[in-house]
């Protein structure tokens, strides 16, 4: 597929003005004069300067190349960072037509096992991103970071406040799980979030996430793809999105959710979206949004591919629903039984999973947890998260 004739590139000064043997410019293959081989990178980044989707319209600059300025400064890290940048991508005629370009770009990268990471745009162009894990034909998780919650009617509201709705709801269906993460429950209605919980999706608040970051990192670590809107950051932080808020992460979490994002191995694409450089007149939102872009490459780099949960690499533990506490190992010639749910700990990054099993026991699957997951079923409760994989599971 000749991803070329859906670009434009780049100004050859945003690149060459940062370009140091040890910053990220000297390592990145950039679309100047010659389109970038993606098919044989790990990682390309695409500029998005799509607004119309927005009810606050298209800013006067370009998102995408505000933050590259600061991006392609910044020091390379300890991975071998094979990335391309394949410029900005040009708007279809319609909203729609943008949608299915970044279908089919997103597609053709997936299928080349290169991750998009998308940056710039109204927050709706995660329906394109969306829309590519159509052609996978499995089941898919993804997650949002956001401070709403985007389920308006699609009749009567902007496709960046209703978009989300519309990949819920997505015919035929090709969602396994959804996990909103960050949302600010003063500014979502209660409908929405009892929509969600009848689901059976997963929420988390800006403040839990402020109480214990690490209640994030099992529901990142379950998404196929992750799209974050700036405006879950609160504005003092990054003030580049409409209407600003006081309220929300903090930079150095959002930073630490990216990490988290980039390390998982089941991880194919990033959206960084909804960004506006006519509010950011110091460029403190772009240089956060490239720290956090820093962030996702380093943990991709830092991914372990664990996924032989019967590997020397996990232990097995069984924790008994019903009796005394169970800390116990499970050996190899010990049986699961009904009873007990079996969890799965790495012993190279000390992450959890448990293993779900259905009520007819006719499907099972191994979904990333926490350590208080394990602890609470070793003291014989049912974790929360069992619960709601069960009932996805049918």
């Amino acid at each position: 597929m000749n991803l070329a004739i859906f670009f434009d590139p780049l100004a050859e000064e945003l690149v060459a003005s940062a370009s140091s043997p040890t910053t990220l410019a000297g390592y990145v293959t950039p679309f100047l004069d010659a389109f970038p081989d993606w098919r044989s990178a790990d990682l390309a980044l695409i500029g998005l300067d799509e607004w119309r989707g927005s009810a606050a319209g298209t800013p006067v600059a370009h998102g995408a190349d505000a933050v590259r300025h600061h991006f392609y400064r910044l020091q390379k890290g300890t991975g071998p960072c094979r990335l391309v940048d394949l410029g900005n991508l040009r708007p279809g005629l319609t909203l729609e037509d943008t949608y299915q370009r970044l279908r089919e770009i997103i597609a053709a990268l997936l299928e080349h096992n290169t991750v998009p990471l998308l940056l710039g745009g109204s927050h709706d162009l995660d329906y394109g991103q969306f829309l590519a894990y159509e052609t996978l034909d499995r089941p898919v998780c993804f997650a949002t970071i956001d401070a709403r919650v985007d389920m308006a009617e699609p009749d009567s509201a902007f496709p960046e406040d209703s978009h989300l709705r519309r990949m819920l709801l997505h015919e035929p269906s090709f969602l396994f799980n959804f996990a909103q993460l960050a949302h600010q429950q003063y500014l979502v209605a209660p409908d929405v979030l009892t929509a969600l919980e009848k689901l059976h999706f997963e929420t988390l608040r800006v403040g839990q996430i402020r109480d214990d970051i690490r209640q994030a990192e099992p529901l990142l670590r379950q998404a196929d793809f992750v799209s974050f809107d700036i405006a879950a950051l609160r504005w003092n932080d990054a003030p580049g999105y409409y209407p600003a808020n006081p309220f929300g992460l903090t930079n150095e979490e959002a930073a630490k959710l990216a990490w988290y994002a980039g390390c998982n191995d089941q991880l194919t694409s990033f959206g960084l979206y909804g960004y506006r450089p006519d509010y950011d007149t110091h460029g403190l939102a772009s240089m956060v949004l490239a720290t956090m872009l820093w962030y996702f490459v380093e943990g991709y780099y830092y991914r372990r591919r664990e996924t032989d949960f019967r590997g020397p690499n996990f232990v097995r533990y069984a924790a008994g629903l019903h009796g005394p506490p169970d800390y116990s190992p499970l050996g190899d010639s010990e049986q699961e039984g009904p009873d007990r749910i079996v969890f799965y700990k790495s012993q190279q990054t000390d992450r959890w999973w448990m293993e779900v099993v259905n009520m007819t026991g006719s499907m099972k699957r191994i979904v990333p947890c926490s350590y208080q997951d394990y602890l609470h079923a070793a003291q014989g409760d049912v974790p929360h998260r069992w619960i709601l994989t069960q009932a996805l599971l049918g």
